[in-house]
């Protein structure tokens, strides 16, 4: 069965009202269901397994980090898949795979333990740190990768003129997803241990969510007999909203534009400075003198601005040039560093880092998901978009790294922030010309 055409179990064009909408919740219940793999939801076991594999910190972030690494060189390639057989079947085998990967990091220390017993108790260590990072690749990759790609591209794919609108939807939706997991996964812990909790998050994810994905996704509109954005008709021609109907892009002709690479560095940039700042902000605020809960609490008033700018900026992303988007969102991280710089002396840094952050993250989602189909068209969005993923996933890895070694060779955060700061500045004025390639 061709499941990128197939019309199993229904067919979509005889609803009574534009599938295109049934869509836009399935991918981002597919966009949720990635959460696994997503750094908050790793982050609530990592204790746990520390524990159970009697493992250094560091060293389980450094195989976070290699496995995160590895993912992204390999998201261009599934993003080729996707091209070829859609989003259903890459969906399902996605989360089919992530929910694998989640239950065998459940039964990581009796693998070790069996690998150990067979050969030595002296290679304990190695043997630990190999299996954290196939792990940890699984989920990276299966989750934050290829589930999250897919069903962002299958919703981009059904709309055109309302591309923005239905972004700055799906957008609201999974900020407050994203925000509650933590919460969630937390609360299931405290009732069934960790180990179930991954278990059924793993069996819903592998099962659940796999027939769902099944009878719901749907790669675009023209596969079944509908056009994108139904027969929405609006009045009048806007040059900056014109998409590439006279060409659609190859990857490698993609990559030969000014405008991808402004955009695809500044995409990557906001995942490397937003990682780096969530998995230091503690010993941040430390740094200047305030407590771990002031430093936590930032991320609450941030998620609550950046769901506003989310919104506003995919809806006005269909009557505007990105350009300005990306610009805004430069200022965001410009405004972001330097609050974190003046945290121990400026009164306002506090609030001004909230809306820093909330700025850049919230238009990060508009920029990562609306940019490829509306520069490049959708014939190859997965190469183009898996591509651009591959910066942001090993972005996203390095950036913590990054302020480590900021912290380990001058005493302070400093330098890596200004890093990022100066980046953005160049881009913030590169961007100015970053127009749409036709």
């Amino acid at each position: 069965m061709n499941l990128k055409k197939s019309p199993f179990p229904f067919k979509v064009n005889k609803f009574p009202f534009f599938y295109g909408w049934i869509i836009l919740i399935a991918g981002t219940i597919g966009v949720v269901m990635s959460i696994p793999g997503q750094t908050m939801g790793v982050s609530v076991f990592t204790d746990f397994l520390i524990d159970a594999l009697r493992i250094e910190r560091t060293s389980l972030s450094l195989a976070y980090l290699l496995g995160t690494v590895i993912s992204g060189f390999l998201i261009t390639r599934a993003g080729k898949y996707y091209d070829i057989y859609g989003a259903r079947f890459m969906a399902m085998v996605s989360g089919f795979m992530l929910g694998l990967m989640v239950i065998g990091l459940t039964k990581i220390d009796a693998i070790v333990d069996l690998i150990t017993g067979l050969f030595h108790s002296s290679y304990r260590t190695p043997v630990v740190f190999v299996l954290l990072v196939i792990g940890f690749f699984g989920i990276r990759f299966f989750g934050q990768g290829v589930l999250t790609m897919v069903s962002r591209n299958m919703v981009m794919k059904w709309f055109e003129k309302k591309r923005g609108f239905a972004n700055a939807i799906m957008g609201v939706a999974v900020s407050f997803g994203f925000s509650y997991a933590p919460r969630l996964f937390n609360g299931m812990i405290e009732q069934s241990g960790w180990r179930a909790t991954w278990v059924q998050i793993g069996l819903f994810v592998g099962i659940v969510f796999v027939l769902f994905a099944l009878v719901f996704f749907r790669d675009n509109a023209v596969d079944c007999g509908l056009k994108p954005d139904g027969n929405l008709k609006i009045k009048g021609k806007r040059a900056w909203q014109k998409t590439t109907k006279e060409k659609t892009f190859t990857l490698k002709e993609a990559r030969a534009k000014y405008s991808f690479w402004v955009f695809n560095l500044a995409i990557a940039l906001n995942a490397m400075y937003v990682t780096a700042i969530t998995f230091h902000v503690v010993s941040i605020f430390d740094q200047a003198g305030m407590d771990r809960q002031t430093a936590i609490s930032i991320f609450l008033p941030a998620s609550f601005v950046a769901v506003l700018f989310n919104f506003v900026g995919g809806w006005i992303s269909d009557f505007i040039r990105l350009k300005y988007l990306l610009m805004i969102n430069m200022a965001g991280i410009i405004l972001s560093g330097f609050a974190l710089i003046q945290l121990d002396s400026l009164p306002l840094a506090y609030y001004i880092l909230i809306a820093g952050n909330g700025i850049m993250s919230g238009l990060f989602s508009v920029l990562n998901t609306v940019t490829w189909p509306r520069f490049f068209g959708t014939k190859h969005l997965g190469a183009i978009s898996g591509y651009s993923m591959s910066w942001t996933v090993i972005a996203s890895a390095l950036g913590p790294y990054l302020f480590s070694l900021s912290l380990k060779f001058t005493g302070a955060y400093t330098a890596g922030i200004l890093f990022c700061v100066a980046f953005a500045t160049a881009l913030l004025f590169l961007g100015i010309k970053a127009n749409n390639v036709m």
